[in-house]
């Protein structure tokens, strides 16, 4: 009596569940090897925001000066009067307006006279400035081509504030406060004024936006 005849289709079944078996094994090799960490990123977590780029004004300063857009560091070369000076920065000189500020007016000539108190306020402005190597907070350009900016000195404090403060210049509130970036100026006016400092020495000090007015446009300048 012969024997069944072999079954033909047992090689190929046998082939097909090692393969099963091999791919389960790979799958479950994957799937316990740790991930490499530099390659994952946590969902919903965003990316951390690029570095400012050179010049860019850090943000708000120590004290509450305000943000500027930009900066510029660099040596105080000239003291023009006691809100306008040059600093000599790595592209070259740039001429600054002390932001916030208005101090006592230089004369310019016979049909420009000076107002009391001008030199000294330059001369105080000096003696902060003159020399260093200071940053300024700068927040844009005036129609003179001036950076009218917060000048930050050694120690941290705004120079513009400095001057308020001693009674050498008024918080610009021309124009209804246009110019006044530093919402701390009329506070320091008020306490220098109430000390009697510097120009608030003097019973008739008039506002420099006053005198450029009164005395320059409309020639009175009694």
């Amino acid at each position: 009596m012969r024997g069944k005849p072999p079954f033909r289709g047992g090689g190929k079944l046998t082939a097909l569940v090692v393969a099963l078996i091999l791919a389960a094994a790979g799958a479950l090799i994957n799937w316990l090897q740790p991930q490499d960490p530099a390659t994952q990123r946590p969902a919903g977590r965003a990316q951390a925001p690029a570095s400012p780029a050179p010049g860019k004004a850090p943000g708000a300063l120590a004290g509450g000066v305000p943000q500027g857009s930009y900066t510029l560091t660099g040596t105080i070369v000239n003291v023009a009067d006691g809100d306008t000076v040059t600093l000599r920065a790595p592209d070259g000189q740039r001429r600054i307006r002390m932001d916030s500020i208005d101090a006592p007016e230089e004369g310019h000539g016979a049909d420009q006279p000076g107002q009391p108190d001008a030199e000294a306020a330059r001369k105080h402005l000096a003696s902060l400035v003159a020399g260093k190597t200071l940053t300024a907070q700068c927040y844009e350009q005036d129609q003179y081509g001036r950076d009218v900016c917060a000048l930050i000195l050694e120690d941290g404090r705004s120079a513009n504030r400095v001057q308020v403060e001693a009674g050498y210049a008024w918080a610009y509130t021309a124009r209804k406060g246009d110019y006044l970036r530093d919402k701390a100026m009329p506070d320091l006016q008020r306490q220098a004024k109430a000390a009697g400092r510097g120009l608030w020495a003097r019973p008739d000090a008039t506002q420099p936006w006053k005198w450029r007015y009164d005395c320059w446009r409309q020639r009175q300048c009694g």
